[in-house]
Formats: C-alpha cells, sequence, structure tokens
C-alpha cells in the first residue's frame, strides 16, 4: 500500500540558517566561468575543479588543486572580483527575497536587550564575507547579523563547525532542547547541516533529487517557493511549512 504525504508538513524551530550559493543565489554559471578562467589559466581541468568546489570554501579548492597559491590574500582576491566579472550570470533562487523578507520580518518588534532588533535566521557559506555580501546586496536580500563566512571557521562544509556557530549565536544550541532549519544545496552543506542536529531542507538547483536525498536531506524541495513560515505567538519558536516536495 503506497501511503501519500500530506502538505504542509510544519517543522517546529527556533532559528533557521540558510547556505548561500545554490540556495539563495544561484551562481552556479559565474562560478563555473569562474573556475574555468582559473583552470586554463593553471593549465587545470576546469571539470576536475568544478567536479569538488561547490559547497566549499574557495582556500580549500585551492588547496586540493594549486596549494602553491594558497593564501588569504589571493582567495580574498578570486572571491570579490567574481560578482563584478561574473555577476550578470547569477541569478536568486526562486522564492529566495520573498521567504527571506517573511522570515526577517517575524520578529521586527522583538528588543535583542540593547534596543536592536532580535533576528532568528543566519547565513552560513563557504564564501568570504566580500563574496556573499555582494550577492546579498545584489539582489536585494537583508544581511543577517548572524553571517557566517569562510572567514570565521577553521574547517568548511562538511565540518558542521559553520552551522554550530550559528545555532550558538542565535540561541538555538541542540543542548538547550532548542531546534534549527538548515536550507542547503550542496552534499557538503547538507552533511554539515545534519552534523550539527538540524532539520534539513535540501533544494535542487545545483544537484540531483537523488544527490540532495543521498546526502541526508530530510526534506527535498524545488525552490523557494516551495516554503512558508509563521510565527508561533510571542514565543520564540515558529514553524517552517513545506508546501510541497519534489
Amino acid at each position: 500500500m503506497t501511503v501519500t504525504q500530506e502538505y504542509p508538513i510544519s517543522i517546529p524551530t527556533h532559528a533557521i540558517l540558510f547556505d548561500l550559493d545554490g540556495t539563495l543565489v544561484d551562481s552556479t554559471d559565474a562560478i563555473v566561468a569562474h573556475w574555468t578562467r582559473f583552470g586554463n589559466q593553471h593549465n587545470i581541468s576546469p571539470e576536475r575543479i568544478l567536479a569538488t568546489s561547490h559547497g566549499r570554501r574557495l582556500v580549500d579548492t585551492l588547496l586540493e588543486h594549486t596549494p602553491h597559491l594558497v593564501s588569504d590574500t589571493i582567495a580574498d582576491e578570486l572571491e570579490s572580483n567574481l560578482p563584478k566579472e561574473f555577476g550578470d550570470k547569477a541569478q536568486a533562487i526562486r522564492g529566495a527575497f520573498d521567504f527571506l523578507q517573511r522570515v526577517d520580518t517575524l520578529y521586527s518588534c522583538d528588543d535583542d536587550g540593547s534596543g536592536g532588533r532580535r533576528r532568528r535566521w543566519g547565513v552560513v557559506t563557504s564564501g568570504s564575507s566580500s563574496l556573499a555580501s555582494q550577492w546579498l546586496d545584489k539582489f536585494g536580500m537583508p544581511i543577517p547579523d548572524v553571517f557566517i563566512t569562510a572567514e570565521k571557521v577553521h574547517k568548511g562544509k562538511p565540518d558542521p563547525e559553520g552551522y554550530l556557530l550559528g545555532r550558538k549565536l542565535l540561541s538555538a544550541d541542540q543542548s538547550a532542547g532548542k531546534n534549527a532549519v538548515v536550507f542547503e544545496d550542496a552534499p557538503a552543506g547538507i552533511r554539515a547541516g545534519k552534523a550539527a542536529g538540524a532539520v534539513v531542507i535540501g533544494i535542487v538547483s545545483t544537484h540531483t533529487k537523488d544527490e540532495v536525498i543521498a546526502a541526508g536531506a530530510d526534506f527535498v524541495v524545488a525552490d523557494l517557493q516551495a516554503v512558508d513560515v509563521v510565527r508561533v505567538g510571542d514565543s520564540d519558536e515558529f514553524i517552517v511549512r513545506v508546501l510541497r516536495e519534489v
């Protein structure tokens, strides 16, 4: 007997953490153009680089393919120039702008104790601060207070360090009985989210549905039009709703 899943599926949570590339912004074509040029300049097959680069810190990709070029200066320069040179090849993931605006306004009236606004979401990306902020600015998306970029972790995805830090900064530690939802597209990021104890919603943008499932995603959606979010009264809990899956 086949069991039909009924939607929406409600996921109680205290924090939402987003990957950026492939989750909020589809920069695949820009990244392909970037690594293709880099590979050709350094006599390395671009296909070889692209096979493992997505969802990882640029410095980790350099370490794998051109360790003699590894330095913070070179990594920063490469990433900072990417949106400037190839930004016309990127686009927002469908539904990303509206969903972020919805999440960002859920707690707009809450005081964080210092007169500021308390947010319950953040970004955990393998990109640098310069790269990530440029992508968000380009598509008019808000930059959150919890903005964990490559410079802020010692180990990149699939290590859970970034997502664990995000949970801590959003006061959503698993040890305190708090829940977190992670949105990710890449297998490395999905594994990082799961290792951090979060419910992971996988987005089929840069990888196939089968690859997203194999990485361990709890739910699989085409884009952010397939989800919604509502607050639970005046509490610090809210509900992420999966409206449909692929």
